[in-house]
């Protein structure tokens, strides 16, 4: 019999599977279950986004795309991104279209990192950059955020984790999984440091568009000398409810993209055909649908923290994207013990904390990209479930 696991990568063998899919999948094999599980909007792509999709393959576009993504495509990215953040991209060559946000981080890391080199990745945040980093060859270094800063990473923790061998900086904010954002104040402090230490940073701004409040979304990029420094991940999944059509993108210097390319070519060719003409209507003309979907989100973000918090479930109020992060600490349960008995006495799914950094532990993950409707039953079981302990 062949012992596969001696001839296999053993950093690949070293990864845990994601905690998110864990009780997604309990949750697949219930009945009557309701998930507040998955970020996933339970928007529809906008009808006219789709419908582009859709004239794409009447026409019979279904070749190949240039590896870097359609010029077109390239050239609304990088309008949008001037007109919504005031940072000025090069469509020919300081963008690049990828299979979703994650390609663009996997990119990136394998792109920027040798043998060694270490990541600062804060924590609570999303399940893939521990992994992805370590897949690279780089040494993940965790920032623990604290709810008492409302999960903001701070310069002074920044700070003290930098190391000869630091390279870069992950900037997960919008934050999946607390909801925390980093205004233009907290982002000059992070940048003093950056420049200080000569570091480069990973900004992933899928999020970006999803902030509340008054003050919009700010990009690393625009902060004083930081755009040469910085590679800005993004996409359409979450703005525009796209997340089965695969599309996301990177920006940067010339030189780092022009590298990433050519791990793109290799390892993918090019982003899907039919996803890219999509994208180019949501950017020309998908405000309003933004728009739309944020105004629902705020509202269900609301019901949740102020219903959470009444129930004893300690939540601040999250600025972005869509997710509260409750404390659950006074149940004396463990995350994982409040997710399992909380799926299978009541049959509501939410994730455990834990999931997404040791410093998560104490905390849920509670989904808000579903109808009110969905979400109001969920509480009204939470509650019940919360009087039986």
């Amino acid at each position: 019999m062949i012992d596969y696991r001696s001839v296999m990568n053993r950093e690949i063998l070293s990864v845990p599977p994601s905690g998110i899919r864990k009780f997604f999948d309990i949750a697949n094999e219930m009945d009557n279950v309701i998930s507040l599980s998955i970020g996933e909007p339970d928007f529809t792509t906008p009808w006219h986004v789709r419908e582009e999709g859709v004239r794409s393959l009447e026409d019979g576009k279904t070749w190949y795309s240039p590896n870097r993504g359609f010029s077109e495509l390239r050239q609304e990215i990088a309008r949008w991104f001037r007109r919504k953040y005031k940072v000025e991209y090069h469509p020919d060559s300081q963008v690049l279209v990828t299979v979703g946000g994650s390609e663009a981080i996997d990119a990136c890391l394998r792109t920027m990192l040798n043998p060694g080199d270490e990541v600062l990745i804060p924590q609570p945040s999303f399940v893939c950059y521990v992994p992805l980093t370590q897949m690279a060859g780089g040494v993940p270094v965790i920032l623990e955020t604290k709810a008492e800063n409302e999960f903001r990473l701070t310069a002074e923790e920044l700070e003290e984790k930098i190391t000869p061998k630091t390279k870069m900086l992950i900037l997960p904010f919008p934050n999946n999984p607390t909801g925390a954002v980093m205004r233009r104040q907290h982002l000059e402090e992070i940048a003093k440091v950056v420049q200080k230490h000569d570091l480069f940073v990973l900004s992933d701004e899928i999020y970006g568009e999803l902030t509340y409040g008054e003050t919009s979304h700010v990009s690393f990029a625009a902060i004083d000398g930081m755009k040469e420094r910085t590679i800005v991940v993004n996409g359409f999944s979450k703005t525009f409810a796209m997340t089965g059509w695969r599309l996301g993108y990177a920006l940067g210097s010339k030189e780092i993209i022009g590298q990433m390319t050519k791990l793109h070519q290799y390892a993918i060719m090019s982003a899907p055909t039919t996803a890219q003409y999509a994208a180019i209507e949501a950017l020309r003309n998908g405000d309003s649908d933004i728009e739309n979907m944020r105004e629902q989100y705020d509202m269900r973000r609301c019901l949740l923290v102020d219903s959470l918090n009444k129930m004893g479930l300690t939540c601040f109020r999250p600025e972005g994207a869509f997710y509260v992060f409750p404390c659950i600490k006074s149940t004396g349960l463990s995350s994982e013990e409040f997710c399992e008995k909380l799926i299978y006495a009541e049959r509501v799914a939410v994730v455990p904390g834990n999931a997404f950094g040791a410093c998560g532990e104490g905390f849920v993950r509670v989904s808000y990209s579903y109808s009110i409707r969905h979400i109001t039953e969920a509480l009204s079981r939470i509650e019940h479930f919360l009087k039986t302990l």
